[in-house]
């Protein structure tokens, strides 16, 4: 499948057209960038990496009855995808309190939550992806009741799969996001499960293996990524 024309540039993904209307090319970038794109740099092997780390956790949902856009790996930095209409808003899982929430509520970082929260933001980088609930959401048509049923539902079970991979793997899934998109009149799981739009600290030393390490100047972001996918068993492969 090749590409045919770029749509869509986002901080460290490219979407590209293909000679079927349906599908979508997905490329992962070595880009790395935080705090709504203020900060940046190029991280060698960082697409490479988040391409193969996306299929990897989004097979294992697919295997456990979570439907997303991902169709097949093409090479080590692109994959094949459904074409979806996304919904513009991100819904995050927390199961600890760390980064923004901290900040908003005063908060212990760290502090474990008595059950995992969930929240809906807007997609917006100019406004600094606001907090918004359902009813902004319904009410300005972003999605409707129904929809937002459905990714909740899923967002819970996604947390429920994955904070058992990752605990099996000897790591705390603290919070993450995921996107949503249409395709059929069927939602999917959309965009990417990555280091970059999760959190993952070790479970015995709660050492960040994530994109807090670009965040926060602690180094070996790459060496990270890969170190989480080690114990994933997965096996990384570079250009």
């Amino acid at each position: 499948m090749d590409k045919v024309k770029e749509i869509a540039k986002g901080k460290a993904k490219s979407m590209f057209t293909t000679s079927n209307p349906g599908e979508l090319i997905m490329e992962f970038r070595d880009d790395a960038s935080a705090f709504d794109g203020k900060k940046r740099a190029s991280l060698a092997g960082k697409g490479a990496v988040n391409n193969q780390f996306n299929a990897f956790i989004m097979n294992y949902l697919g295997d456990n009855g979570v439907e997303h856009h991902l169709i097949n790996l093409i090479d080590n930095t692109n994959s094949l995808v459904s074409s979806l209409d996304m919904f513009p808003i991100e819904c995050v899982i927390r199961n600890r309190a760390t980064g923004s929430i901290c900040k908003r509520l005063g908060t212990e970082d760290g502090l474990i939550l008595e059950k995992p929260l969930f929240e809906f933001f807007l997609k917006d980088d100019d406004l600094g992806d606001p907090l918004i609930n359902r009813n902004h959401i319904v009410s300005f048509g972003w999605a409707k009741d129904d929809e937002l049923d459905e990714m909740i539902s899923t967002s819970y079970k996604v947390n429920e799969l994955l904070t058992k991979l990752f605990a099996d793997s000897g790591m705390i899934l603290v919070d993450f996001k995921l996107e949503f998109g249409i395709s059929n009149g069927k939602i999917l799981l959309g965009d990417e499960f990555t280091p970059d739009g999760c959190r993952l600290w070790d479970d015995e030393t709660l050492e960040k293996l994530d994109k807090d390490r670009f965040r926060q100047d602690l180094g070996d972001v790459i060496e990270s990524y890969h170190m989480v996918a080690h114990r994933l068993g997965m096996q990384i492969k570079v250009d």
